[in-house]
């Protein structure tokens, strides 16, 4: 009697000690991240880490250029966390930014969580074997090149590109010659050139590093275009306000940034 009296009391203890454990269990959290679509990479790796770190979040990713995501954003579109490939779509959303970058006096970033999170490097490329001879941005407005591929003014890379052959005094003479044909996002621009559809486009080295049968020609000139700055912060309408906080604060960490760096990014002073 006495050793039944034993197991029961043991089975209990078990009992109970179960339910305190799912009592305090972190409740599951799926959290969203709007993302540039030069980040898929690096953020898939990520997400594999931070399921080791933060097993109740469940990531779900939504990757485009950046300025599709602003839009997606403006109309409403459910978003814990914004990552931008450019200041200027992240100022749009953001109520301290100046009335010329925020025109609309949109307040939809949450106060104290924006922060620049990587930079970027605007680099030339062509199909590996290419047999054009193409070595700079200036070859882009001679014989060399018959098509390149750039992103559309809604995207970033595009917006950069267009800064650095407007400052080569080279953009309306390629509108002229009718040489461009324009991606909706980054990924786009490097399928066309590792597909051999065009004789060069200009992406970001991190989109470089993970393309397959292209290669980097040049990059752009210094002072040839804004700085590629990558802000990120937690949305005003986040469901997940604190899981959203904590995961942008394991971008920032030494792991994260590893990741980041192996492919050609680069980690700001912050």
């Amino acid at each position: 009697m006495k050793k039944l009296v034993a197991v029961m009391l043991s089975l209990s203890l078990v009992l109970v000690g179960c339910v305190a454990v799912a009592e305090t269990a972190a409740p599951q959290v799926e959290l969203t991240v709007f993302a540039a679509a030069s980040m898929t990479e690096s953020l898939n790796k990520i997400a594999e880490m931070y399921k080791t770190v933060a097993p109740n979040v469940t990531l779900v990713f939504n990757f485009d250029s950046s300025g599709t995501l602003q839009t997606q954003i403006e109309e409403g579109a459910e978003a814990d966390v914004f990552i931008s490939a450019g200041k200027k779509q992240m100022d749009a959303l953001d109520v301290t930014a100046s009335a010329d970058a925020n025109p609309k006096a949109q307040d939809l970033i949450l106060p104290d969580t924006r922060f620049d999170l990587l930079t970027n490097t605007v680099v030339l490329i062509v199909p590996e074997g290419s047999t054009k001879d193409i070595t700079s941005f200036e070859d882009v407005a001679t014989d060399k090149v018959s098509l390149i591929a750039l992103g559309n003014s809604d995207v970033p890379v595009g917006q950069y590109a267009q800064d650095v052959f407007t400052s080569l005094g080279l953009w309306d003479q390629l509108n002229t010659d009718k040489k461009i044909t324009f991606g909706s996002n980054v990924k786009e621009v490097l399928s066309q050139v590792e597909a051999g559809a065009v004789d060069c486009g200009v992406v970001y080295i991190s989109d470089a590093a993970t393309g397959t049968g292209i290669k980097v020609v040049a990059s752009a000139p210094a002072g040839s275009h804004k700085p590629v700055n990558y802000p990120a912060a937690v949305l005003k309408s986040a469901k997940n306000e604190q899981a959203a906080k904590d995961f942008l604060e394991y971008l920032k960490g030494a792991d994260c940034s590893k990741v980041f760096t192996d492919i050609g990014f680069e980690i700001p002073e912050r």
